[in-house]
């Protein structure tokens, strides 16, 4: 633990100058009870002990294409594509990531309010919640690349100044999961430890880590200790599954070199309990499209 500049208390220090030791997460995966929401206490134990929990089947068919339909369409917008909230492939430039949908889609800033998906990430957080982070993510048959190994936490903590690991994400899957087309890897438990980051945040970092993340990420060797201890999960199933995980649990996703695409909407949830603050370590935070700054509880 260390103190900022500013008098701030930072319990998770990282983008430090030489390789740091991991440590051993000091606040709760989980911070609700079986009482304050639909998650069974069984599903929540195994929430808490591994870092995530799928909901299969959140979404019928008929809603799966729906938002299917929508993916489409705000991936066809010609104008929206010079938004600064898109994010295209470095080699392809295609579409690869729209940040803050549900902003720009009515239909997603629905899916946000809808108690299967509310009440779930108020039973976790324990608190009321609102949207830290929003977007679709594109990943096309045989272009699509993947994410490397990373903690979300490390980067909104360093770059966005979130406290601590008090936010949960649900990744929808819109279209089917299957091993080899590049579904999210989680190291099952991973949560439970914080792994400090080499490396000090360049300006405005964000314009290229969007696209490739390349400081932030843990060290191969760290990679290789958390696998021998945590074991490697992956996220598979069908169109309309959710996985809702941790924001601290060490995941990424390979490449998709199949015919088969894999698009999801994601939705990060922050306590309203664990607003941010200035960045732990950058010179500013990153753009609110990123990072959102209005603290504003979702209400039904």
């Amino acid at each position: 633990m260390t103190i900022m500049e500013t008098g701030v208390e930072d319990s998770y220090p990282t983008r430090v100058p030489v390789p740091a030791e991991p440590f051993d997460r000091v606040d709760p995966t989980v911070w609700g009870s079986e009482a304050d929401g639909p998650i069974d206490a069984a599903t929540l134990a195994s929430h808490d002990a591994k870092g995530y929990h799928i909901v299969e089947g959140l979404l019928s068919p008929a809603e799966v294409q729906g938002y299917w339909q929508e993916l489409v369409r705000l991936s066809s917008d010609e104008q929206l594509k010079a938004d600064e909230r898109v994010i295209t492939e470095k080699k392809t430039g295609s579409v690869r990531s729209i940040f803050e949908v549900h902003k720009i889609s009515e239909l997603i800033a629905e899916l946000v309010r809808d108690p299967r998906v509310l009440d779930r990430a108020r039973q976790i957080l324990g608190s009321e919640v609102y949207i830290h982070q929003s977007r679709v993510n594109y990943m096309p048959g045989f272009k699509g690349t993947g994410f490397y190994w990373h903690s979300d936490f490390e980067t909104w903590h360093a770059e966005d100044g979130m406290p601590r690991p008090r936010a949960v994400s649900c990744s929808i899957a819109l279209t089917d999961n299957y091993p080899f087309n590049g579904g999210l890897m989680v190291m099952p438990g991973s949560q439970r430890t914080f792994v400090p980051c080499v490396g000090e945040t360049p300006e405005d970092y964000y314009k290229s880590s969007l696209k490739e993340q390349e400081i932030g990420v843990p060290s191969e060797n760290d990679i290789t200790k958390l696998a021998a201890e945590y074991g490697i999960d992956q996220f598979t199933g069908p169109a309309g599954s959710a996985l809702w995980f941790d924001s601290n649990i060490m995941h990424g996703s390979g490449n998709n070199i199949t015919p088969y695409p894999r698009s999801n909407i994601f939705l990060v949830f922050n306590s309203v309990e664990n607003a941010l603050v200035e960045p732990y370590a950058a010179t500013k935070p990153r753009p609110t499209f990123i990072g959102s700054r209005d603290f504003t509880p979702v209400t039904r």
